[in-house]
């Protein structure tokens, strides 16, 4: 299935983003260098094949630098601080408040249609544009009812209540 550049992009705040620079620095330049020097500490202790701290810090090393290249790709690929117009479509960076088909208004559910690294820079449940319901209500409207194929395989109905843009 081919995405759609829509679905390419990842809408960050500011704040967000920002976090995410912040961390893609640290990554590259003071890890990096403990890690490699670890790793160059390590060799001088001998046979590596029985060299638990060496085979740790390669370990790390591995982790950090696909770390460093989901950052890369992220920031890449950001739409940062354009807050969405308030017209009821939901599209990245929309407040979205749905309820299953049938449920109560009062079941209703409220999550941020965005980067699922902005988890940690707000208080409410983020969906990224991605994931099944988040492709399948992108584009739709407040009051529309809309079938998509949970993680489980089941297909259901949701009905979006409201779609407002995320202020923060």
């Amino acid at each position: 299935m081919t995405q759609s550049p829509e679905h390419d992009v990842i809408w960050l705040t500011q704040d967000a983003f920002d976090k995410l620079q912040d961390e893609l620095e640290h990554l590259r330049g003071p890890v990096r260098e403990q890690i490699v020097a670890r790793i160059s500490a390590a060799r001088e202790e001998g046979d590596l094949r029985e060299n638990g701290g060496y085979h740790a810090a390669k370990e790390e090393q591995g982790k950090t630098e696909a770390r460093i290249r989901q950052l890369e790709d992220m920031l890449r690929r950001a739409e940062v601080g354009e807050t969405p117009a308030d017209d009821g479509v939901v599209e990245p960076g929309m407040k979205v408040t749905y309820k299953f088909a049938g449920d109560a208004d009062d079941d209703a559910e409220t999550f941020l249609l965005g980067a699922r690294e902005m988890a940690d820079t707000t208080n409410m449940q983020v969906f990224s544009p991605q994931s099944p319901l988040g492709s399948a209500i992108i584009g739709k409207r407040t009051g529309e009812t809309v079938p998509y194929t949970a993680p489980n395989g089941k297909t259901l109905e949701v009905e979006i209540l409201d779609a407002v843009p995320y202020t923060g």
